[in-house]
Order: C-alpha cells, then sequence, then structure tokens
C-alpha cells in the first residue's frame, strides 16, 4: 500500500490577519510553527514513513513541512521544491482582507473569487510590484508561466503536468510520499485524485495543519482517504476556513 500525505501550511501571518495572500510570500505565525510541529508528531504517532518530500517555493509550505519532519526525524529525507505547487494566484486581492472585501463586494461574490472553478479575481497590472516577474525566485520562469491572477482551474492546469510527472511517478517507485503546499494547490490534486466535480469543489476547504492521507494500491489506483485528526475537528476547522471570507 503506497501513502501521499498531503499537508497545508499552518496558519501564516496573513492566514491571522484574514488577507488574500496568493504567491505573497509571508512567514509562519506562532499558531502555524505548532501546527506545523503538531503534525509532525500526529505522522509520527501514526507511524509513517517518508521517502521523499515535495513543497511548494513558498516560506509557509517549506517551514511547515521542515517543522513537521523535524518531529518526525526525518528531515533528513530528499526534498523537491517546485512554483507549480504554490497557492493559487489571487490577483489584485492579494493583501486584502477577506471579511472587508466581502463587506464591500458581498459574500457570495467573495466566496466565488476564492472558492469557484474557473472565475479569477482582477488580474494585477503587470507593472504592479506584486507581479512574481520581479521576484528572483522566479526568474527562470516564461512570461506565459507567470500568472497575474488565477482560477482554481488555472492552478490545476499548471499543476496536474507536475503531477503527473513528478510526483505520481515517484510515489509509483517508492512507498510514502509528503506534499507540503497550499489550500488551493492541494485543492486542485484533491479534486483530481477523487474526481470531484467543478461545481462541487466550491464546498471544500482543506484546514491548516492537518496530515490528509491517500492510500493506494501497487498500482496507483485509489483505495481510501482520511485525516489524522479527530473528524469533528476537522469539520470545525473546515467551517473556520469558509467563514473566512464572510463579512463580519
Amino acid at each position: 500500500m503506497k501513502k501521499l500525505v498531503l499537508l497545508r501550511h499552518g496558519e501564516s501571518v496573513w492566514n491571522k490577519e484574514n488577507r488574500f495572500t496568493g504567491w505573497t510570500d509571508v512567514d509562519l505565525s506562532e499558531k502555524g510553527v505548532q501546527e506545523g510541529k503538531d503534525a509532525g508528531i500526529e505522522m509520527k504517532k501514526a507511524g509513517i514513513v517518508f521517502d521523499m518530500a515535495f513543497t511548494s517555493v513558498l516560506t509557509r509550505a517549506i517551514k511547515t513541512m521542515n517543522f513537521a519532519l523535524a518531529e518526525m526525524d526525518q528531515l533528513w529525507i530528499p526534498v523537491v521544491k517546485s512554483w507549480r505547487l504554490n497557492e493559487k494566484h489571487y490577483g489584485n486581492l492579494q493583501g486584502l482582507n477577506k471579511a472587508e472585501t466581502a463587506q464591500k463586494y458581498g459574500d457570495d461574490q467573495v466566496k466565488v473569487w476564492r472558492r469557484s472553478f474557473d472565475i479569477p479575481p482582477v488580474a494585477l497590472e503587470n507593472d504592479d510590484p506584486r507581479n512574481p516577474r520581479f521576484e528572483r525566485r522566479y526568474k527562470d520562469l516564461t512570461a506565459a508561466e507567470l500568472p497575474l491572477t488565477e482560477s482554481l482551474k488555472d492552478t490545476i492546469g499548471r499543476l496536474i503536468p507536475y503531477w503527473e510527472g513528478e510526483i505520481k511517478p515517484a510515489l509509483a517507485k517508492m512507498d510514502t510520499i509528503l506534499v507540503a503546499a497550499h489550500g488551493n494547490s492541494l485543492r486542485g490534486i484533491v479534486k483530481y485524485l477523487k474526481n470531484i466535480s467543478d461545481a462541487d469543489i466550491i464546498e471544500l476547504n482543506l484546514p491548516t495543519g492537518i496530515p490528509y492521507v491517500f492510500e493506494f494500491d501497487d498500482d496507483m489506483n485509489l483505495q481510501k482517504d482520511y485525516f489524522l485528526a479527530d473528524p469533528e475537528k476537522v469539520k470545525a476547522l473546515m467551517d473556520a476556513v469558509a467563514n473566512q471570507g464572510k463579512a463580519k
């Protein structure tokens, strides 16, 4: 039996402030650091031993992975970082408070921007300092690869080729792999693996810092999936994520 563990990064400073983050590189909050450690503790209790890990190029995901692996005495495993695992780019919303934005545009519109399948937020201008082309970590990417905004559909478009070309083949050769990433990039993987419809994916909200385990047979057929946490706790955390985009 092969295992894929998806881990959304712990609470970031902007999560705490209820801001749209996207590709903005913000650090973990104190709570987020502890969530990373707690995730490692739970995975160690479950007897999980990783062969390798994948993560994005954003600090909050990298640090969450490292805090978790440190608790498991597995910091030494090979790690591959890719921009393709980055969070969905939130365009001109990046940095704005979600509740304040909902007060201005309405809860329904913000839900569309946050969770819909194919409707992106308003794009950044090309000369906006938030444009990723100004960051050294993306210097080798083409203009076509660097988004100014993204829908979940767009995120899946740059993510699934990476799943098929890198992560899935690695898992086929190994036993257990960790993917530490973000709410929407992981939603994209979950949608793909579980064949969730475009309409139903809007209701999926992944909690921070809770390991999500997928088990496959040796032919890479999905057998089952589950969170390493009490179901009531997971539901409460999912509801809290959903409520971030509502006017207070």
